[in-house]
């Protein structure tokens, strides 16, 4: 909660795209915002109903995309919702999309407003997120240029072409080039052309207005409403059905962050962000981000679109470009931009992490009376009923794990209780260290409470050591409830405080790992076990099998000749293979099912 309230804190004052996740990871809502600081953060203050309260309870972090305008987003939005299917999105969450104008390539080409977008149908406009304003254009340019109306081409003349708005290809033979001029204009209309129209309209609103012909002089208000809204720029989706990438970064002295927009069929429908340090030129590290990435791709996008940078090596390996001007370069710098912003808040929230983490292990120290506590190591023993005992060790260096030194035992002697296992698993350890001459920790924490750490020092005492020995105890409902010393006092540890989120993550993450490994070996045993009584097979011959089949059910449907693959020698595979088709033969006479 503490990152997701220091991400709330960082929201630019910019249009964009939100996306809140639960938990696990999973998108659970999209949504467009004019100004992202105020549209976010509005979740998280005030009174909201039941619905909406449901999902915000949910919401454990967020991730935003900024945009150049309000249409942009809400383009995005619709695309990213389409492709993600949040839980909590319903109303853009069906089979609708935005429509589109299209400019047929028929013999009499007609300018219809569609949904559908497909390969060969004519010249594409859009998407208009405005639907109203598209079909109003498209009505428009219906009145202004002649093209055909009619789906299919009546016997007589129809009223369109007694009014001048269709050339009459039912009555006459029209050819190619008398359709040609209307194509030109309506494409640069549509490409943004608008103002002379615009212009036109409000000479005729103005007439009107003065003929005290206010109904229709309110037609054509708005009229150039809508027009101004179908003008409005957007870049999110493109319309010439080119799979590409488009890629953008942003450095710090040490950090680089590259943002990476996938565009299929001219749609943004996904993004990656990566941040990891740089120790060369940026722009080297960016050339070297790019040519590690493609070359694990099997299948490359048909574009990919990169920031100003040298390409001559790269042109020869992917079909990299840099754009100068235009859509596609508004997509690079709005990669960059969202890359720049990405970066800015993962250095923030890493500042907030380590003066958070150093806080914890500072208090820690402080409250355990001790020097430091830079170097953690935390024991917990698991087993069922007392079988297959182990006990896992997890290492925190600086209040951050370093799974590199995590460590498993398996218990030696059987029989023995938890705090025997603890005792000869601290020995085991720590004699090790101290052979190999490397570094003891600073502190040994165990999941447990005075028997554990009695049995940690005893263990400690045995190898004439004194290092600093806590407890971490648990709640009935087997959560981190506080932390007890060497002499069995419990410690003063807010709840909310960093220190006790620091040690809740600690007593997880052994808890975890003991158990994890505890049941792999249980798993093991059982599965050895079902081996059992095979004429000529071993424990040795049992874990070779084990090594190559991936579970007993492999094993009982394979032939002979993957037996002798296993290694198992002629006699030894062969008895392997009587042994489990005798097992699946059912009984001859089996015994009679009595009811009472």
């Amino acid at each position: 909660m503490d990152t997701l309230r220091q991400k709330l804190s960082l929201l630019p004052d910019k249009p964009g795209v939100y996306l809140m996740k639960n938990a696990s990871g999973q998108i659970i809502y999209i949504g467009k915002a004019k100004i992202l600081k105020n549209r976010v953060r509005s979740y998280f203050t005030g009174l909201h109903d039941g619905k909406t309260q449901k999902m915000i309870g949910e919401i454990a972090d967020l991730e935003i995309i900024i945009t150049d305008s309000e249409v942009e987003a809400l383009v995005l939005e619709c695309n990213l919702i389409k492709e993600r299917n949040p839980k909590y999105n319903i109303l853009l969450r069906d089979d609708k999309s935005y429509p589109y104008l299209l400019l047929t390539e028929e013999t009499h080409p007609r300018i219809l407003v569609t949904r559908q977008v497909k390969n060969g149908r004519g010249k594409y406009f859009g998407p208009y997120p405005n639907a109203t304003a598209a079909r109003e254009a498209a009505r428009l340019l219906n009145r202004l240029f002649p093209f055909r109306k009619c789906r299919q081409l009546p016997h007589r003349p129809c009223l369109y072409f007694h009014l001048g708005q269709c050339l009459g290809p039912c009555q006459e033979d029209i050819g190619p080039e008398a359709y040609e001029a209307m194509r030109k204009e309506v494409t640069k209309f549509l490409k943004g052309g608008q103002e002379k129209i615009i212009q036109h309209l409000e000479e005729k609103m103005l007439a009107a207005a003065e003929a005290l012909q206010f109904e229709r002089a309110q037609e054509y208000r708005d009229l150039i409403a809508d027009l101004k809204h179908l003008s409005e720029k957007q870049n999110m989706t493109l319309t010439d059905f080119v799979d590409r990438d488009v890629l953008g970064y942003a450095t710090t002295t040490d950090q680089i962050c590259i943002q990476i927009f996938y565009l299929r069929q001219g749609k943004l429908l996904a993004r990656d962000s990566f941040v990891f340090p740089y120790y060369a030129d940026p722009e080297e590290s960016f050339i070297s981000f790019v040519v590690q990435f493609y070359t694990e791709h099997l299948l490359l996008p048909q574009e990919i679109l990169l920031p100003s940078c040298d390409i001559s090596a790269l042109e020869r390996l992917f079909p990299v470009a840099i754009p100068k001007r235009g859509q596609r370069r508004d997509l690079v710098d709005l990669a960059s931009t969202n890359a720049k912003t990405i970066l800015h808040d993962e250095v923030a929230l890493e500042t907030h992490r380590l003066n958070q983490v150093q806080e914890a292990v500072d208090y820690l120290a402080q409250v355990l009376a001790i020097p430091e506590a830079s170097r953690i190591e935390a024991f917990d023993i698991s087993n069922t009923a007392g079988t297959h005992p182990v006990a896992g060790m997890v290492q925190f260096l600086n209040g951050k794990p370093n799974r590199t030194g995590y460590r498993k035992f398996r218990i030696q002697a059987p029989h023995v209780d938890d705090t025997a296992a603890m005792r000869q698993v601290i020995e085991r350890r720590y004699r090790r260290l101290l052979a190999e001459g490397n570094p003891l920790p600073n502190l040994i924490l165990v999941d447990g409470g005075k028997g554990q750490i009695r049995a940690a020092l005893e263990g400690l005492n045995s190898l004439s050591l004194a290092l600093p020995v806590a407890g971490m105890v648990k709640d009935e409902r087997h959560r981190t409830a506080g932390l007890l010393n060497s002499s069995g006092h419990t410690l003063p540890l807010p709840k909310s405080s960093p220190a006790f989120h620091l040690l809740e993550r600690i007593q997880d993450e052994v808890h975890r790992f003991a158990i994890t490994f505890h049941r792999q070996q249980r798993a093991k045993s059982m599965a050895l076990s079902a081996l059992d009584g095979i004429p000529g097979v071993g424990i040795k011959r049992r874990q070779l099998l084990l090594r190559h089949f991936n579970s007993i059910e492999e094993i009982r449907n394979a032939s002979l000749t993957e037996f002798l693959a296993a290694g198992l020698p002629q006699n030894a595979a062969t008895a392997v293979l009587k042994y489990f088709q005798v097992e699946a033969t059912p009984a001859s006479n089996p015994e009679p099912n009595w009811e009472d």
